[in-house]
C-alpha cells in the first residue's frame, strides 16, 4: 500500500466525521485503464466485489478528492482514500447450503470446498459462509475455541483456492488437530497451473513472508518475517504453463501464492500475486486445489489420509493448456 504525505494530510477534513483507518493507495500502471471497483475487489480479495461497489455508493472512497462511480477508469498517478467502516459484531445463522463432504464421523468432518466460498463471515461475507453452512449440518456439535464467528474451523484456505480443510466437532479434536499444524507434522499438498515452464523437476522454497509493508492485505517475502517452506514438484509441462504439485512444510497466510510469484511463476488466475492472461481472463479465482489432506486421527490416534477431485474449472483450464 502506498502512502503519499499529500494523502494523508487531507484525511482528517475528507472523513472528518469517521475514526476508522483510511487507506491511500496511488494507481500505478499496470492497473491504468481497470474499473474502480475491480481495483479495490482486488486490493480488499477478502470482501466481496458487491460490498466493494457499495462502499463507493456510500462515498467511502474518493478519487482525487472527488466521488466516482464503481466503473470509473482508472488513469495513472490517480490517488485514492478508502474508508472501511469499523466491524460489527457478526450474527451468525445455520443455512441450507450443500457441502461436498467426503468424511464424517463422531469427532471431525473432511470438507472439499469449492472455489469461490469464504470459510468464516467477515466485513461484506456476513453470510452464505462454510461456517453457515456447518452450522446447519452440525447443530452445536462444533468445537469453540477458535471462537463465535469460526466454529469448528481449525485452518482456512482461501476463497477462491478449492480443496479439503477439516472440521473439528469438538474442543478435544480441535486442540490435537491445532497440535498437528503447529509442529508442521500435517499432510498438505496442492495442485496448481502456473504461468511459464521450469528448468527444475522439484524446488524447495525458503522464503521468511510477513505483511506486504506497501499493502496490508497482501503478504511479501520479508527478511524479519515467519519462516515459510514450500516445496514444488513438476507433475506436466505444458505449452507456455506448468502442471505442480506444492507441499507444505509450513502454512502461513497466502504461502503458496507468495512463493510462487517469488520464483516468477505465479498460479494462473491469481490476479493478486500474478496478472490476467487474456486466454484465462473468465477465471474466477486462483487454479489452486488442496487435493491432498492427511495427520493424525485424536479419537484413533492413527494416520489418516484423504484426497479430492480437482475441481471442473480446474480440469477445464488444463485441457485448453493441454491443447495450445
Amino acid at each position: 500500500m502506498k502512502k503519499e504525505k499529500k494523502l494523508d494530510s487531507c484525511k482528517e477534513n475528507i472523513f472528518e466525521t469517521e475514526n476508522e483507518e483510511v487507506d491511500a493507495y496511488i494507481v500505478e500502471s499496470n492497473h491504468s485503464g481497470k474499473r474502480l471497483d475491480l481495483y479495490l475487489s482486488e486490493k480488499y480479495n477478502d470482501v466481496s466485489r458487491s460490498y466493494v461497489q457499495k462502499l463507493i455508493k456510500d462515498d467511502r472512497v474518493l478519487v482525487n478528492s472527488k466521488k466516482e462511480k464503481p466503473s470509473y477508469k482508472l488513469s495513472i498517478g490517480d490517488e485514492l482514500l478508502v474508508m472501511i467502516p469499523e466491524e460489527k459484531e457478526l450474527e451468525l445463522l445455520p443455512q441450507k447450503i450443500n457441502l461436498n463432504i467426503i468424511y464424517e464421523d463422531e469427532g471431525l468432518l473432511i470438507v472439499n470446498k469449492e472455489q469461490g466460498m469464504v470459510v468464516h463471515p467477515a466485513p461484506g461475507n456476513p453470510d452464505k459462509t462454510l461456517v453457515n453452512a456447518l452450522l446447519y449440518h452440525c447443530g452445536e456439535s462444533l468445537s469453540t475455541l477458535n471462537g463465535k464467528i469460526r466454529p469448528g474451523i481449525v485452518h482456512r484456505i482461501d476463497k477462491n483456492t478449492s480443496g479439503l480443510l477439516v472440521v473439528a466437532k469438538n474442543n478435544f479434536v480441535h486442540e490435537h488437530l491445532a497440535k498437528q499444524f503447529a509442529i508442521h507434522s500435517i499432510t498438505r499438498e496442492y495442485e496448481m497451473l502456473t504461468v511459464g515452464n521450469v528448468d527444475w523437476d522439484k524446488m524447495t522454497v525458503n522464503k521468511p513472508l510477513g505483511r506486504n509493508p506497501k499493502n496490508r492485505l497482501k503478504r511479501a517475502v520479508v527478511i524479519d518475517g515467519k519462516r515459510a517452506v514450500t516445496h514444488f514438484k513438476v507433475i506436466e509441462d505444458l505449452n507456455g504453463f506448468t502442471y505442480m504439485k506444492a507441499s507444505l512444510e509450513t502454512g502461513r497466510t497466502h504461502q503458496i501464492r507468495v512463493h510462487s510469484s517469488y520464483i516468477k511463476h505465479p498460479i494462473v488466475g491469481d490476479d493478486l500475486y500474478g496478472y490476467k492472461i487474456k486466454k484465462f481472463s473468465n477465471l474466477q479465482g486462483q487454479m489452486l486445489h488442496a487435493r491432498k489432506l492427511g495427520f493424525i486421527h485424536p479419537l484413533t490416534e492413527k494416520y489418516v489420509e484423504f484426497t479430492s477431485e480437482l475441481p471442473e474449472d480446474f480440469l477445464k483450464t488444463l485441457n485448453k493448456m493441454r491443447s495450445l
